[in-house]
């Protein structure tokens, strides 16, 4: 009888050539895989994968074991290893060529991010000048404009006190009754 403890003891095959089991293309096997033996005096007969169960499982003719079949067979799985070993060197090195592909062109955008940041900036930098001249420029022409139009609230009041005096003075004045025709439309003082 088979037990769970005599399984648990061996986990993975060993590892042949360098390989891990998992790229191993062989099926793992738990038990050891013995060549068939036929004895001199026995006659050849079909032999089953299991001694114990003879009635189950389908029948395996026997083989002859002849010398030259196994180093065949060693060269063959030989050859194998060594083709997937060219396989696995051939296809970490196009996965190393693409991982520095990939790398490259992460660089490459990674300057390129660079270099448009820094043109960004820039041009931020000359808005925020521009921006901060045109203000001041703004704040000026504002104080500008308060003073302008208060002298020209001056000058009008200035003007109608004139035209008062005018309007009352001509009566106090009687030779001076004649006004010309300039003083009707007067220029206005601010030019």
């Amino acid at each position: 009888m088979l037990s769970f403890d005599s399984l648990s003891e061996y986990h993975f095959p060993a590892f042949d050539g360098g390989f891990p089991p998992w790229d191993c293309q062989d099926p793992p096997f738990v038990f050891q895989q013995q060549d068939p033996f036929i004895s001199p005096n026995h006659s050849p007969e079909p032999v089953f994968s299991n001694p114990n169960s003879s009635n189950s499982g389908s029948p395996e003719p026997n083989r002859s074991n002849s010398g030259s079949d196994e180093p065949d067979r060693v060269s063959k799985i030989d050859e194998r290893k060594r083709r997937r070993m060219l396989s696995n060197r051939e296809s970490a090195r196009r996965s190393r060529m693409r991982k520095q592909k990939h790398l490259e062109n992460l660089r490459n955008q990674v300057n390129r991010l660079r270099i448009g940041n820094r043109d960004m900036m820039n041009r931020l930098r000359l808005v925020t000048h521009q921006t901060q001249f045109v203000r001041t420029d703004n704040d000026r022409l504002l104080s500008e404009s308060a003073i302008l139009r208060q002298k020209l609230w001056d000058i009008r009041q200035v003007l109608l006190v004139r035209q008062l005096q005018q309007q009352i003075s001509p009566s106090a004045w009687p030779c001076n009754n004649f006004t010309s025709i300039n003083e009707q439309n007067l220029p206005p003082l601010t030019t």
